[in-house]
């Protein structure tokens, strides 16, 4: 296995006490944390790119680290839109890329958000495991669409601007397909780059804190999403494909039991595995 896929997300010490936001510095090598100033900054030091990374999944983020290391980009991650939004009174980054399923609301609010601002964030990127919104979020004010697992090609072009293939709003082209329309087949894994292990554990781990509350619509709206996410980055075409048919049975107004027993299910599977390692 690549070296490149068996490193864990950086976790900085935070001094006692302190407020702020972390930094993951892959132009320097260096993990930084930054006291909130009191003011917006820009954050582009010694000419690097810095990407602030709204998303709640660890294995997405990891990936994201690994790519931004061989970008010479600078990672700053946020994992709910409250996150985000303290991160981004204390600086702007030179881009920000929103997952648009997050644990405390919808992505595509912040997207609007920030796509609105007298002073704009220069790139706004969406993400999803989910194609079928990127027509949702190119009309919230999205500069690209980003679908998952990510690829590093696609993520160069789409940092840099250079995305002359995502379909805009008013091209007429792309039409959106319905939510978590498309099923991950067991071919589509093969090219996949297996996730970090202590990353995918501790997203079956929140999956399971969801699962063994009581469980509202909202909460089965975003385990689908999360799941269906976290099976296409792990190449784990049963858990995507399970999360996808809870998404097509709450679309529908079916009953959701069984396809939430079976998901718990596999996530216990997961996991068992995950901590033999």
């Amino acid at each position: 296995m690549s070296d490149d896929l068996t490193f864990p997300l950086p976790r900085p010490t935070r001094p006692d006490g302190a407020a702020g936001v972390t930094t993951f510095d892959h132009t320097a090598g260096a993990t930084t944390f930054d006291r909130a100033a009191g003011a917006t900054t820009f954050d582009r030091a010694a000419g690097a790119t810095t990407l602030l990374a709204v998303e709640d999944s660890r294995v997405a983020s990891e990936a994201l680290r690994l790519l931004c290391r061989r970008c010479g980009a600078r990672l700053r991650r946020a994992d709910s839109l409250a996150s985000a939004h303290r991160h981004l009174r204390v600086y702007r980054p030179s881009a920000i890329l929103v997952d648009l399923g997050l644990p405390d609301g919808s992505g595509l609010d912040l997207i609007a958000t920030l796509a609105r601002a007298a002073l704009r964030i220069p790139r706004i990127i969406a993400t999803s495991g989910d194609p079928g919104l990127a027509q949702q979020a190119l009309a919230a004010g999205a500069d690209a669409f980003l679908p998952k697992p990510f690829d590093l090609r696609a993520f160069q072009a789409t940092l840099r601007g250079a995305t002359a293939d995502t379909p805009s709003p008013a091209s007429g082209t792309g039409a959106p397909q319905a939510a978590l329309s498309a099923p991950l087949s067991e071919d589509e894994t093969a090219s996949e780059a297996r996730p970090d292990l202590l990353a995918l554990r501790d997203d079956l781990t929140a999956a399971e804190r969801v699962l063994a509350a009581p469980t509202a619509p909202a909460d089965i709206d975003y385990l689908a999403q999360f799941l269906s996410s976290v099976g296409r980055a792990a190449g784990d075409p049963a858990l995507c494909n399970a999360a996808v048919r809870l998404a097509r049975d709450r679309a529908s107004g079916g009953a959701t039991g069984p396809a939430l027993s079976h998901i718990a299910g596999l996530v216990r599977e997961r996991l068992a595995g995950a901590r033999a390692f």
